[in-house]
């Protein structure tokens, strides 16, 4: 049996404009322009001809980028906005942790809004009454609870409007996004409630960037972009589509971006090279700091993932492969091909080269590509920078380009620093720890 049911729900805003600011629809008709300030060019569609059945009892989560109408899908069905078309049915008593304390009166203590917060999603007088010890305990704010909420921190807010939003005892539970503000000590304690919830069979809608959660507490999860519903299923097959999508367009943003800095290289005066470095011949070639006279030349630099795709964008964990396309002008004996890997900042991560791993030169001659196969990229998220090298065993270079490559590691990690060490945890018996789900 259906607990939420969408057919054709659409939502539109007007966008705000400075120049109509201060327009009424009176003098709008007055002046005539009503529909020119109307045009749709100025209307933003939010969420665009969905369609969805939610099943009660059903755990379904929202997943989707900033902008893609997750949000204002779950105002609709909280009736915090009401869709431009479409139908909407809802069959159960809603609570709502979308915009937690949005209704507190700041000058009023937290006794008191907690009272009139409970008659808004409601409950009675005498209900209220009966539940208002388990709703501080909750909170964690007995000695505050009498204190005007003005004086309250974010946190304080957060935990006593989601205390008192779960005490509701709702039907369908709506959860947006609104532990990503709670104090670290007191979202273990949320989460377990929102786990109880589900234990009780109870519906729950859930939007989180938090895709690891997603995949494990939802039985279906529907993908959301540009306002429209791209994908639903099964959890793990539509956060994988979710997250190939954010790769490409990241591999777009990062093309867009090289190329937009080439530009702005090629338009500003060539430097003059350090001391003792031959110059390359082109403007640019100088503005990517590559020196050397090429008796073994690089001429191509190309990333890709363990399977061979040409790639700019990867994941903590995952295959790289480095290949240059080298073309030596006479035979050689003396070579050494080296990689090395920096921030955005200039932090030195990572280099090696064949002399240091005991690779000793025998001959080199013609055209041919060199492979560096790193089997793990266990970087955190950022931007890095790849210098690639070949040169004599005493560092005399044949041809270095420093900072020329550059690929971006996408993480849903929260690690900090620059690597990420494989590691486990373990912990004695007098130790009591829990893992997130």
């Amino acid at each position: 049996m259906a607990a939420i049911v969408l057919e054709d729900v659409s939502r539109v805003y007007q966008k705000y404009s400075a120049k109509h600011r201060f327009q009424t629809f009176k003098s709008a008709i007055v002046k005539g322009d009503l529909f020119r300030s109307l045009r749709p060019d100025e209307l933003v569609t939010a969420v665009d001809g969905v369609s969805l059945t939610i099943e009660k009892g059903e755990t379904f989560g929202l997943i989707g980028e900033n902008g893609s109408g997750k949000s204002t899908l779950l105002k609709l069905v909280a009736g915090i906005a009401k869709p431009s078309s479409g139908r909407l049915a809802v069959d159960g008593k809603i609570s709502a942790l979308i915009e937690l304390g949005a209704g507190f009166h700041p000058e009023i203590s937290g006794r008191e809004n907690v009272f009139i917060n409970g008659i808004m999603l409601g409950l009675s007088k005498k209900e209220i009454a009966r539940k208002f010890d388990e709703i501080v305990r909750f909170a964690e704010l007995e000695e505050f609870i009498d204190a005007p909420v003005k004086t309250y921190s974010s946190g304080m807010y957060m935990r006593l409007g989601f205390s008192i939003a779960i005490n509701v005892n709702p039907e369908i539970l709506l959860v947006d996004e609104v532990l990503a503000v709670g104090d670290a000590s007191f979202v273990p304690k949320c989460l377990d409630r929102i786990d109880d919830f589900r234990r009780r069979k109870k519906t729950i809608l859930f939007v989180s960037h938090d895709l690891t959660t997603v995949g494990k507490i939802c039985d279906r999860v529907a993908w959301m972009k540009d306002g429209k519903v791209r994908m639903l299923g099964e959890p793990k097959r539509v956060v994988d589509a979710y997250l190939q999508d954010v790769v490409i367009k990241q591999e777009e943003e990062f093309t867009e971006r090289q190329e937009a800095a080439a530009v702005v290289a090629q338009e500003a005066p060539p430097e003059a090279p350090p001391e003792g470095i031959v110059p390359s011949v082109a403007a640019d070639e100088r503005r990517e700091q590559r020196w050397g006279k090429r008796e073994i030349e690089i001429r191509k630099v190309t990333l890709k993932n363990g399977a061979g795709e040409e790639k700019h964008v990867f994941h903590p964990g995952e295959s790289m492969l480095i290949e240059m396309d080298i073309a030596a002008r006479e035979p050689n004996t003396d070579f050494v091909f080296g990689v090395g890997v920096f921030t955005s900042m200039g932090v030195f991560c990572y280099g090696t080269n064949t002399s240091l791993e005991d690779y000793e030169p025998v001959s080199i001659s013609g055209e041919g590509t060199v492979t560096c196969r790193i089997e793990r990229i266990d970087l955190i998220n950022g931007t890095y920078y790849l210098d690639v090298a070949v040169h004599k065993r005493d560092g005399y270079p044949y041809d270095y380009h420093r900072n020329l490559t550059t690929f971006f590691v996408s993480s849903t990690l929260r690690d900090e620093g620059i690597v990420r060490l494989p590691h486990a945890w373990e912990f004695p018996q007098s130790v009591r720890m829990r893992k997130l789900e």
